[in-house]
């Protein structure tokens, strides 16, 4: 793993942002980092705005909130709106272009346009836009080795859903190539 990651990932709820952030966590946890979980959702859960703060990093993580993260992904515009310039310089930044048609304002990041919720779609995974996105962003961050992932996923999905694990995998794979 590289050194410290503070991500924060930003949607609706129902979009699978905390499931997202716990799968990437698993993924620090499983290469020997130091992490940190915490999930922030509105009252409505389905619909209104949720967010997670992930921090992974080779030493022990002082507060687990990210107010300034150097990997921000986002799957709607208002997430996009509220944290974009929230991004320190340098940053990594994942928008999902099926949701989101604006690019960013700012020329100091780096920015990666995953139609996620379109290529999930497509191929029949319906509902893991977040697991596209995922993939991408793992690819892209050096998080954690590919082989990691399966493992991490096993650790992610609950006993009462394993039968979504392949699809899960899938989707991720379809972001890590994409």
């Amino acid at each position: 793993m590289a050194e410290g990651k503070n991500i924060l990932i930003a949607g609706f709820g129902g979009q699978g942002i905390l499931f997202t952030g716990k799968f990437i966590v698993y993924t620090g946890m499983l290469t020997g980092g130091e992490v940190s979980w915490l999930p922030s959702y509105g009252p409505e859960m389905r619909g209104g705005t949720a967010n997670c703060s992930v921090i992974i990093s080779d030493t022990p993580i002082g507060s687990p909130i990210v107010e300034k993260p150097d990997i921000l992904v986002v799957m709607n515009r208002p997430s996009f709106d509220k944290y974009e310039n929230s991004c320190v310089i340098g940053a990594k930044l994942f928008v999902d272009s099926t949701l989101i048609e604006r690019k960013t304002q700012r020329d100091d990041l780096e920015a990666f346009y995953i139609p996620a919720t379109g290529l999930a779609d497509e191929n029949n995974l319906n509902g893991l836009a977040n697991m596209v996105m995922a993939g991408k962003v793992l690819r892209e961050t050096n998080i954690c080795p590919y082989e990691t992932i399966a493992e991490a996923m096993k650790k992610t999905v609950p006993e009462r859903k394993k039968n979504l694990f392949d699809a899960n995998i899938r989707a991720i794979e379809l972001g890590w190539n994409y």
